[in-house]
């Protein structure tokens, strides 16, 4: 990390950080955005204006504000325009649905709720009428902008939660994960150090705002004073009109994005880089096939760095430019020297600034960590002799699909209800675009009709399951496979056996695990 970053790493707040690079850099880019723009002394203007329409709205120090927007300038100034009031946010991805967007409402006792009112097709504002929400505010294109001469000062203390993400985890309900300001510009701080970008570079944003991984990668801009390019949707080839323009040189996101952007390549003529300006594609949040490590590098002549975060630790480990190829592609890279890793058993377990303070339920935060205050990831694997990290497995239930944690339990629970199902289990299947994709083996009991991946899904949504959490692949099978002592299911051998059979596209077959 270089003098000034390391300098602004120290800032107590993000508020704080956003003041420091505006001091420093005002005149330099932060945010593009199609044909728009905005520096870092402009950022800071505008979140300190939109900070005052909100006092204005009745938002003060602490008052819990959720918010499900795309990634959009507006998002970014908004989010901090609440990090200004020391307001407490509570981030929700915008393709969640009544029943993760009710649950989090509720749970956090959020008091107002800004969403983005109709966009694609959907009306966001509708929802929070119907799940009761208060304080419904529409945040798209306008903000509420009031005289900053009214505000009180700002949060003088980055250790008190003022952030709460949410994570399907192992459970039908999310969890509420709690973070702190320090704990936010400490997990971006490491990113930087990993991958050491510098004010020529241009990164760029093209997942949901509302994943950990948003204030993640702006700490990480603030830090190093580079602009960020912002996509509110992310899709290829439409996007690459966005990156080509203002020359990115960091992009990424996850596998799937590392994926699309070598399909892409492939579509080029010989000789032709498919974004002419990008050195390094950078991300985590779901496995990477070592195959895809090396044909990204061979194919379209950049760097590939992988790492391993979680919404309750944004980064853990990640891949550095200068690595080895073995180690860049086959490990999930090496941890900051601020972040202590703890293998127990196989178990990943950590401790560090960057790790949350735990969750809304007391309970649950109880379990997840050690006496010794280590956080128990629910993930395995080991460390090598460098210190490279390499996963190898998880204890936790969880399907990781284009980086969203998906919970099997959820999409199980609203399963048994089907009257064709008799027992299920749903897994989580190798995918080399998307990380994994999700697959529901099914039991029917006797005299059933016969069942179709068309009709479980349409099942499913009608219960008011998110689209990115449905099947996309249905095993009908005569009995699953159990063990002896509890009768428990073994996904493990259900995983073994379907991973064999390979395809991308969604697909339905029959027969007996045993």
């Amino acid at each position: 990390m270089d003098d000034t970053a390391h300098t602004l790493g120290s800032a107590r707040t993000l508020w704080d950080l956003l003041a420091a690079r505006a001091r420093r850099t005002p005149d330099r880019p932060a945010l593009l955005q199609d044909d728009r723009a905005l520096d870092f002394g402009a950022l800071r203007e505008r979140a300190e204006r939109v900070a005052a329409g909100l006092y204005g709205l009745g938002v003060r120090p602490g008052t819990v504000v959720a918010w499900q927007l795309p990634t959009r300038i507006e998002t970014v100034v908004l989010s901090f325009a609440l990090a200004r009031l020391g307001a407490v946010q509570s981030p929700v991805i915008p393709f969640y649905r009544d029943r993760e967007v009710g649950f989090a409402l509720r749970e956090s006792r959020a008091e107002f709720f800004a969403v983005p009112g109709v966009r694609r097709g959907f009306d966001h504002t509708a929802m929070a009428r119907r799940l009761g929400a208060k304080g419904v505010l529409t945040a798209y294109d306008v903000l509420p902008e009031g005289d900053p001469a009214v505000l009180p000062p700002p949060p003088a203390e980055g250790t008190s939660v003022r952030w709460i993400y949410w994570t399907s985890g192992t459970t039908s309900d999310p969890k509420g994960v709690l973070h702190t300001d320090r704990s936010l510009i400490a997990g971006g701080s490491c990113l930087g150090h990993a991958l050491r970008p510098t004010e020529s570079d241009v990164g760029s944003i093209a997942f949901p705002y509302a994943h950990i991984g948003g204030p993640d990668y702006l700490v990480m801009v603030l830090l190093y004073g580079f602009p960020a390019v912002l996509f509110e949707q992310f899709a290829l080839p439409e996007a690459l009109d966005g990156y080509r323009r203002h020359g990115v040189t960091i992009a990424g996101g996850s596998t799937a994005f590392y994926s699309m952007f070598l399909a892409e390549q492939r579509r080029q003529p010989p000789g032709t880089r498919v974004v002419p300006t990008l050195r390094l594609l950078a991300g985590g949040g779901a496995p990477k096939p070592p195959e895809l490590y090396h044909a990204v590098v061979r194919e379209m002549g950049v760097q590939l760095t992988h790492g391993y975060g979680m919404t309750e630790v944004p980064m853990i480990t990640m891949g550095a430019p200068d690595d080895t190829p073995e180690n860049l592609a086959t490990t999930e890279g090496r941890p900051p020297r601020e972040m202590e890793v703890r293998i127990v058993d196989g178990e990943i377990r950590l401790r560090g600034e960057a790790v949350c303070r735990g969750y809304l339920d007391p309970e649950q935060t109880a379990a997840a960590f050690d006496d010794e205050g280590f956080l128990r990831t629910g993930d395995l694997g080991h460390l090598t002799g460098s210190g490279h990290l390499v996963l190898t497995g998880r204890l936790k239930d969880v399907i990781i699909r284009k980086g969203e944690n998906i919970s099997a339990k959820e999409i199980e629970d609203l399963l048994h209800r089907h009257p064709d199902v008799g027992d299920v289990a749903v897994i989580g299947l190798p995918d080399a675009e998307r990380g994994e994709r999700v697959c529901a083996v099914v039991e029917q009991p006797p005299g059933a009709s016969e069942l179709t991946l068309e009709a479980l899904t349409s099942y499913l949504r009608g219960e008011g399951l998110s689209p990115h959490k449905l099947p996309e692949r249905l095993e009908v099978v005569d009995a699953l496979p159990r063990n002896e002592t509890l009768r428990k299911v073994l996904k493990y051998r259900l995983r073994e056996r379907f991973s064999d059979t390979s395809g991308s596209e969604p697909d339905v077959h029959s027969g007996t695990v045993k």
